[in-house]
């Protein structure tokens, strides 16, 4: 949680999940004894929690937008609005507005202002967004979302599924089920928010149900699956070896990517928010892959952990942690016949 804290108000990263890990995962521990599959239970039900609750808040926008516009249709020269029917005509008018095209370019013009400006103007966007994402959004959506994920990896662990102990059958099947449904149920939401020109009050008008957790997580599993097939098949063992490094230090370079990238893109580093086309970003993803790669190999030459580990370690007992690698020295035991017994024996 402190960890998550620093990454949101002293690196300014305000999609931080290490405070939202920690909050679950205070909860999980509840439910550390479970078998495999009463933890899929439990997140099959995550599930269909998550889903009912953003179909019931479309529906809830919805309503807002059906009331609004039969509100809207009243001859108010004839019959006054009253109170109720004023504040919800004003509802619905100030959702369709928050949406238009004018709106979202005014958002968007504020924010590049907010980034590329002072640390000030950074500070309170981003402060502002991490306070919402750790209030309102761990109980509002990110509660069921993150419990479910949670759920289906400790099951996954304590079957042998996410150590690679199944056979590659298991894999293919998680493969081909998860990003064939996946990719379907993502296609229809994606084509439909193109047709809504990427408006929620369009989506929430002309959307019968919406199934954006459910495409998540059948996504996740294809692509685990798909992870678990290369690794098992042994035709890219050169990549897992490159990668480990960086995975051994997963806790180091997510911070690290906080840092580089607020360098890169706010304004008081090079200021690069706000002017870079999609193909762009992915040039500078790269780059932040090759920099991991390469001192995370370097670091863990010479040194145990990260430092982030390190000190994760360090605050974890309350005493310092060796950190460097030791030169591994060859001794030499000459044993005596009459020792031997006793040594075997130790």
């Amino acid at each position: 949680m402190v960890f998550g804290l620093f990454n949101a108000y002293i690196l300014l990263w305000f999609w931080d999940i290490l405070f939202h890990y920690a909050i679950f995962g205070i909860l999980l521990f509840a439910f550390r004894r479970l078998k495999p599959k009463h933890l899929l239970i439990a997140a099959g039900i995550c599930l269909v929690l998550q889903t009912v609750r953003e179909n019931v808040d479309m529906y809830r926008e919805k309503k807002t937008i059906v009331r609004g516009e039969a509100i809207a249709k009243i001859d108010t020269t004839k019959v006054a609005l009253t109170p109720y029917q004023k504040d919800k005509l004003q509802e619905y008018q100030g959702f369709k507005e928050n949406w238009t095209a004018e709106a979202k370019k005014k958002r968007y013009e504020k924010n590049l202002r907010n980034v590329q400006g002072s640390y000030e103007t950074l500070y309170d966007q981003h402060s502002t967004a991490s306070m919402r994402g750790e209030t309102e959004g761990v109980f509002h959506f990110l509660f069921f979302d993150v419990l479910l994920f949670m759920f289906i990896g400790m099951a996954f662990y304590k079957s042998g599924i996410l150590t690679g102990q199944h056979s590659a059958k298991t894999y293919w099947l998680l493969f081909a089920i998860g990003l064939g449904v996946g990719l379907f149920l993502s296609y229809f939401r994606v084509e439909g928010l193109i047709k809504d020109g990427f408006s929620w009050f369009n989506h929430a008008k002309n959307s019968v149900f919406d199934y954006y957790e459910l495409s998540r997580t059948f996504r996740a599993l294809g692509i685990f699956g798909g992870i678990m097939l290369l690794y098992k098949s042994g035709v890219f063992n050169w990549l897992f070896a490159l990668l480990r490094p960086v995975g051994q230090m997963a806790f180091t370079n997510y911070l690290m990517q906080s840092l580089m990238c607020g360098l890169f893109f706010y304004g008081i580093g090079f200021g690069y928010f706000g002017k870079l086309q999609i193909y762009q970003m992915y040039y500078v993803v790269a780059a932040v892959f090759a920099i991991e790669i390469i001192w995370s190999h370097i670091w863990l030459r010479y040194f145990r952990f990260g430092p982030m580990e390190w000190l994760w370690r360090c605050l974890t007992y309350w005493k310092w942690q060796p950190i460097r690698k030791e030169k591994n020295l060859q001794q030499v035991v000459v044993v005596q016949p009459e020792q031997t017994a006793s040594v075997v024996e130790e």
